[in-house]
């Protein structure tokens, strides 16, 4: 059976990226959540997906435009899909997922670097930050990108990496099998329509998926685990299939 990562979280109810979001997960039976990492101006990882705070905390400008002093005043709140719900939810550090993984040890985080982190940084910055942030729970995390140079630099930290594109063909890149990955992920409009998908040495895991049906015929195709960003519901419609 196909086995399910929470996207961002259970980020169908809650603020994606956040503490609630990843706690809720587990609650939902998540033993697989994936996260997003930018840095702050002062280089500090912080779990966040877009490039500007305007959707998430309702505010203009970027993360790495603000101090992590200014971002800790920031609250991920998704004001337009949620209201006032969650209007003090605050952001969350890598730290804060490092002692999510701890109080979770049988949950697996994939942590994807975001390729703007890496255009402001550069990618040898940002993966270091991140590692020293990890280290301590680096058996319970897969560090994953678009960007092939922090998969590279990753490479000297982690164990186990995961090559992010939007398409399947993508993965064949010379460069991009150079490097081994143990995961690829990728987004379910850039399949082939037919056959079975799979590469050896290599788990396929692939995002959004939120219906049930297409989920277990991906699962036939070879697909190991899909992203939802509803993870009870599709657990549920799942189980009612009996997959």
């Amino acid at each position: 059976m196909v086995e399910l990562v929470a996207h961002r979280g259970y980020a169908h109810c809650f603020p994606e990226n956040t503490l609630v979001a990843l706690e809720a997960a587990v609650v939902a039976g998540a033993r697989y959540v994936e996260v997003d990492v930018q840095l702050t101006a002062d280089r500090i990882p912080v779990l966040f997906h877009d490039h500007d705070c305007l959707r998430l905390c309702g505010v203009p400008g970027t993360i790495d435009e603000r101090p992590y002093a200014a971002i800790r005043d920031l609250r991920a709140s998704w004001p337009e899909r949620f209201g006032n719900r969650f209007r003090g939810n605050p952001l969350a550090s890598l730290e804060d997922l490092a002692a999510f993984l701890e109080r979770h040890p049988d949950v697996t985080a994939f942590v994807e670097i975001k390729r703007q982190a890496v255009k402001r940084f550069g990618a040898k910055a940002v993966v270091e930050a991140s590692y020293a942030r990890l280290s301590p729970v680096l058996a319970q995390t897969v560090l994953i990108s678009f960007s092939l140079g922090a998969l590279k630099a990753a490479r000297r930290y982690w164990p186990r990496i995961g090559f992010v594109t939007n398409r399947y063909r993508q993965f064949q890149a010379p460069r991009a099998r150079s490097l081994a990955p143990e995961f690829h992920f990728c987004d379910e409009q850039g399949l082939p329509a037919h056959g079975m998908l799979a590469h050896p040495g290599c788990t396929l895991v692939v995002y959004e998926v939120d219906d049930a049906a297409y989920a277990r015929d991906l699962g036939a195709r070879g697909v190991a685990l899909v992203e939802t960003f509803q993870i009870t519901e599709l657990r549920s419609a799942l189980g009612a299939l009996g997959s």
